[in-house]
């Protein structure tokens, strides 16, 4: 184990510090200094080595988190990412974007701070990449099967990744002129900087992964051809169809999803030029929505020069601490405060949306919003509490709803469940023979650590429905809901 007095002699919790507000906000690189590795061993030794480790059932990964905190306590950076990489194919990804619920399951925080699990897991990469460990690990034979990967997101590249790797010839085919799906376009720079993407793919066509990029599956080329060429397919299309706001003004100009909002003011940062581009610069935003989405639609309009920036968040603002119906190991709904949280705007509890007011030329100008309350399951107005607040900018960051359903998922004739998701059974296999499902597409909206799961696991299936068996590893959490059959 780590230090095995470490968790009584090192009781705080040490995160890297944050660049400074001022500082921050005039450039797009990522808001966090690097942590002195004597600070990060420490942490690492907080880790008990629990005789139960409930830190990998909150993983849905499953990732050995008590043996690489060990390894990291001892600086064997070397063994330390092979322990890591034996279970997570994108730990620089994970250890920037993941919302850590593995940290919320450490046994240590029962009563003490958690140990820093996310934060020793992306130091871990980062010196294995500095060292040069993490080199292209090309399969010894080919199997003469190719699989085409529809989604370069990270259940795309996580499938990709483990196919090629068991000696398949894989082709990745993405729609945008570049690869990473959300995590280029979607992310900020300020979370995750492009050139941490970059590296991991290059490694990736060095072991013989191909990108079809500026395809559009559906369109450029159909789901039967795809099926024809190919001996096996994955759609890792992620969930794309936005929520949308049902309410008067809804189509006033000025009013927009987060999706058509980030992605060119990603490119914008990473130095393209975008026409027609709208900006936050000078005016009055409201981002309709409280999570991840919204906190991005903030850090970004404050990087522009926004006036103002107002989130509004229909439930009520969570405590603290956990919720009596939240207890340990779950992850609990508790109030947290992103790195955009503290750059400025204001948060805005319990508030709904009746109305989007414009001017005389369609262009928004306000909106016309109520308190609301819980009673027996359903929310209700408060009397008297109406009010309006200016907006220039309205952002929708309320989630998605699935998969988008014209093109490929309608070509492929692949059923679809309840909750408008492709259908899938235990080994990530669609209605349709041959074709596989990862990430979002048939789990609903969630996290990058389910999109990799998700990926290494239909890699196995994909391996097993080609060669009749397979050596790849498949995730298995007991905390995963049941697949439809």
């Amino acid at each position: 184990m780590a230090d095995p007095q470490g968790f009584l002699k090192t009781r705080e919790r040490e995160l890297p510090t944050r660049r400074p507000v001022p500082v921050r906000i005039r450039d797009w690189k990522e808001v966090y200094e690097e942590q002195k590795l004597g600070t990060l061993q420490r942490q690492a030794g907080r880790c008990m080595d629990c005789g139960i480790p409930f830190c990998h059932s909150g993983c849905p990964l499953g990732n050995l988190i008590p043996e690489w905190n060990d390894l990291s306590w001892k600086g064997d950076w070397r063994q330390a990412i092979e322990r890591l990489h034996a279970t997570n194919n994108f730990p620089e990804f994970t250890g920037r974007l993941c919302p850590a619920p593995c940290e919320t399951a450490c046994v240590l925080g029962i009563n003490q701070p958690a140990v820093t699990i996310k934060q020793v897991e992306v130091t871990v990469i980062e010196e294995a990449f500095d060292a040069g460990y993490v080199r292209p690990q090309a399969p010894e034979r080919l199997s003469g099967k190719t699989v085409a990967v529809v989604g370069s997101g990270p259940a795309g590249l996580a499938a990709a990744q483990q196919l090629t790797r068991a000696g398949h010839t894989v082709a990745v085919f993405e729609r945008a002129d570049r690869p990473g799906g959300l995590l280029r376009y979607g992310i900020p720079e300020f979370k995750m900087e492009k050139s941490v993407l970059d590296r991991r793919l290059a490694q990736m066509e060095a072991e013989g992964t191909r990108f079809r990029n500026s395809v559009r599956v559906g369109e450029d080329i159909t789901g039967q051809q795809l099926r024809s060429r190919y001996d096996a397919v994955v759609l890792a299309i992620g969930s794309t169809v936005p929520r949308d706001l049902p309410v008067p003004g809804r189509e006033l100009d000025g009013v927009m999803q987060a999706m058509d909002f980030l992605p060119p003011a990603n490119r914008v940062a990473l130095g393209e030029t975008v026409e027609g581009q709208v900006t936050a610069e000078g005016k009055d935003v409201i981002i309709i929505g409280g999570g991840d989405t919204g906190a991005d639609c903030l850090g970004t309009s404050i990087r522009q020069g926004a006036k103002s920036v107002t989130s509004l968040e229909i439930m009520p603002q969570p405590g603290e601490d956990r919720a009596a119906g939240q207890p340990w190991p779950t992850y609990p709904m508790i109030f947290r405060v992103a790195s955009a949280h503290e750059e400025g705007g204001e948060r805005l509890y319990s508030m709904s949306t009746k109305e989007i007011l414009g001017d005389e030329q369609g262009r928004v100008r306000g909106i016309r919003l109520v308190q609301v309350e819980m009673v027996d399951g359903r929310f209700q107005e408060v009397e008297g509490s109406e009010r309006e607040l200016p907006a220039q900018l309205v952002l929708l960051a309320m989630g998605f709803l699935g998969p988008e359903g014209p093109g490929v998922v309608e070509q492929l004739e692949v059923e679809l469940d309840e909750r408008s998701n492709i259908r899938r059974d235990h080994d990530y296999m669609t209605s349709v023979p041959g074709v596989f499902v990862a990430g979002d597409a048939g789990r609903g909206q969630s996290l990058i650590v389910w999109a990799i799961a998700e990926g290494r696991a239909a890699a196995a299936g994909v391996d097993r429905f080609l060669t009749g068996t397979t050596a790849l590893p498949r995730p298995i959490n007991p905390t995963d809901r049941p697949l439809t059959v």
